[in-house]
């Protein structure tokens, strides 16, 4: 790559005006982004053509992602302005404009979701003998069965928390579900020398208990139910004898959970970790106060001014509070009201061969999750920790997920005797704790345990293996494009390629000296990893399609992501753009690149899978003048993911891989017209029609199997 590529490359197209790159009129605010990302996520809900338990989940999943953007990213904007911050996004929003379009974007979202919620689903799932069912449309029996039970089985958890001078207003932790009330003296009781404790009315918090089910079952029924909050609201006085507690209402908070680590020089990462993490507990700041729309205005308020929020913080939802809780609907077995489960593959060479590593010597194996069994996987981990011949294991682990497999064959590797090195990211956001107690357990059966390094996350998805052959030894590596979880894969797309390509098997040995020695490797053979080369290759490979444009040959760019968000990578394609580069991205969530603008980024096009599998595979295509290149790894194209976390990408080097990779992976994924959206300059989505007289196409069904 010569060092004037950019001059080459950025010749004007004749005709046409050239607009400027860096302006900020030309990028999509992040946040809103997101916000429009989730839309997505709530339109699967809202589909009449997907099953009905699966609609619940994507109601659920619009929560939790609705409540982790608050904890993190809104929590960050209200950051900002408590510290007095007067500077800008790079789109030019300051913060306190970003608060208030999300202020305005949000309340509109959750009433749909309500709206779908209550006079949709859940109407139809009364109509499949699944019911949630109001207390006061039971009869006798079964009113005093629930009341058995409550008595029973909730009332001894139940801690009411009252407020005056000697009781300040409770703390209230994050997520939690809570009932407010105002409970009155009864002034028919004489309270003797206690008179004046139960003299007037004070206002009562009672938190719902978070290991008890949200749904009560009907008298031992497996599908029908009540709400735990209705129970306790209709039994709270047994809480209050003698006293007259009224009406409860639902409240919810959401506190900041942007875990801030200080890596100071005096002491160790995991003991940062657990620091921080009940200090989080203890000391995060409220960011969103969600209440019953029947709250009376009054409580509303006291609630707003007791937690430190004002009344822009406040959300009133019509409807049922915390849908995830919804989820145990799921359990039902009831496959009709769920998508089909799917068939998983094997890769043909490991169905003839018993042992993969001599499968690996012959030929590289593309995995193609949750399509290709996540078995291959495990099994290449769990071969390996019994394989006489093998002589260590390194992996990194991100999120592993409970009872996990791939643990426990490397703790089976370790008392084999082989050594075994596992760097453990603490810093896995919402994993934190799971990755403590692994950390612990590996390092409790002598696994040699990294626990992050200083200053970066470690994202990459890598193991690499050594055996004895011969005399000597060789690597075998797997990398990935998702975590090393059995869970997720079965509902993630993802991408794996095992080899055992001498060069990327010494790639990967210095990438490991690199996170467990701090082996400064500044000059990789065939891996990009970042923050050491990751970027400059990236841009330089785009470079190339420019040069190549400018030279007579079509330049061509194909890039499956989850996240858009750089600048020099949203310039640069910019450029591509304007040089006639032909550019496809395709990008699941936040993309801040507007598309579709003439003189800047005609050329471009962006689009969204949102579908039954969360697409969380990551490809990039470069036509390279006819020598294509393929990368597949671990890294979006974000400031974070390039700059500040370990993350590594690997060549497709094999030509059959690298065209299965382009015609039926990325081109599959190109002609989707049901769960694809195109993105507009403006920022919105719109759903892609199929050609006249073509039928609807699926990739993800595409790739199961089906036909749409």
């Amino acid at each position: 790559m010569s060092n004037n590529s950019q001059k080459t490359g950025s010749a004007p197209q004749k005709g046409k005006e050239m607009l400027l790159i860096d302006s900020p009129k030309y990028l999509i605010n992040r946040e809103l982004s997101w916000l429009a990302f989730n839309q997505r996520v709530l339109e699967e809900g809202l589909n009449q053509q997907t099953p009905l338990l699966e609609r619940l989940k994507f109601l659920s999943i619009f929560s939790t992602n609705l409540d982790e953007f608050f904890m993190i990213r809104v929590s960050g904007l209200k950051e900002q302005i408590a510290e007095g911050v007067r500077g800008t996004s790079r789109d030019g929003m300051t913060a306190a404009q970003q608060l208030k379009e999300i202020r305005e974007r949000v309340p509109v979202l959750i009433n749909r979701q309500m709206r779908c919620l209550h006079e949709d689903i859940l109407p139809k799932l009364a109509e499949q003998k699944i019911k949630i069912v109001a207390l006061a449309d039971l009869n006798k029996d079964e009113r005093k069965k629930l009341e058995r039970y409550f008595l029973k089985n909730i009332f001894p958890v139940l801690t009411p928390q009252a407020v005056d001078e000697s009781h300040p207003f409770p703390y209230v932790s994050n997520l939690s579900l809570n009932l407010g009330l105002m409970v009155e003296p009864d002034k028919t009781i004489n309270h003797g020398k206690l008179h004046h404790l139960f003299n007037r009315s004070r206002f009562v918090r009672v938190k719902l208990p978070p290991n008890i089910n949200r749904l009560i079952a009907i008298d031992g029924q497996e599908d029908s139910f009540v709400l735990l909050g209705e129970l306790v609201a209709a039994n709270l006085h047994y809480l209050f004898p003698n006293m007259k507690p009224n009406k409860g209402f639902l409240f919810r908070l959401t506190r900041d959970a942007d875990l801030e680590i200080r890596e100071d020089e005096a002491g160790d990462i995991l003991s940062t970790m657990k620091r921080e993490l009940h200090n989080q507990r203890r000391f995060s700041f409220p960011v969103r106060l969600e209440v019953a729309d029947s709250m009376p205005d009054k409580m509303t308020t006291y609630l707003t001014e007791s937690i430190g929020l004002t009344e822009r913080d406040v959300y009133r939802i019509s409807g049922f509070m915390n849908v995830p809780d919804m989820m145990s609907l799921y359990a039902i077995d009831r496959p009709d009201l769920k998508d089909a489960p799917i068939s998983y593959s094997m890769p043909a060479p490991l169905e003839k061969l018993k042992s993969v590593f001599d499968v690996l010597k012959k030929r590289d194996i593309l995995l193609h999750h949750p399509y290709t069994a996540y078995s291959v996987v495990t099994e290449f981990i769990d071969s390996a920790a019994n394989d006489e011949n093998v002589r260590a294991i390194k992996m990194c682990l991100y999120r592993t997920g409970k009872d996990s497999p791939i643990v426990q064959s490397l703790i089976n590797a370790s008392r084999n005797g082989k050594q075994v090195a596992a760097l453990v990211e603490l810093k896995a956001r919402f994993d934190e704790e799971n990755n403590i107690e692994w950390a612990r357990r590996l390092e409790d059966e002598g696994v040699h345990v990294i626990y992050g390094m200083r200053g970066l996350k470690t994202h990459s998805k890598v193991t690499l293996v050594v055996r004895r052959e011969n005399d000597e030894m060789r690597r075998y590596v797997h990398i990935a494009t998702g975590n090393y979880n059995s869970t997720t894969s079965k509902i993630y797309t993802d991408l794996g390629l095992l080899t055992a390509d001498e060069q990327i098997g010494e790639d990967a040995s210095d990438l490991f000296n690199f996170l467990t020695g701090y082996s400064y490797q500044t000059e990789y053979r065939q891996l990009l990893v970042a923050p050491v080369n990751l970027r400059e290759r990236m841009l330089e490979l785009i470079e190339r399609e420019i040069e190549h444009q400018v030279n007579g040959k079509e330049g061509r760019v194909i890039v499956k992501i989850n996240s858009l968000t750089d600048d020099k990578f949203i310039q640069t394609l910019y450029r591509a753009s304007q040089a006639g580069v032909k550019i496809d991205l395709i990008i699941r969530g936040i993309c801040a690149l507007r598309p579709g603008i003439e003189g800047l980024s005609e050329n471009i096009r962006v689009v969204s899978i949102v579908g039954r599998f969360l697409e969380h595979s990551r490809i990039f295509y470069f036509g390279n003048g006819g020598d294509e290149k393929i990368y597949v790894g671990s890294a979006d194209w974000m400031h974070r993911n390039l700059d500040r976390r370990v993350e590594a990408a690997v060549p497709i080097n094999d030509k059959n891989i690298k065209q299965h990779i382009k015609k039926e992976i990325l081109e599959v994924y190109l002609k989707d017209t049901v769960n694809a959206r195109r993105l507009n300059a403006d920022g919105g989505y719109v759903k892609i029609s199929p050609e006249p007289k073509k039928p609807e196409f699926s990739s993800q069904m595409y790739f199961v199997g089906k036909d749409v």
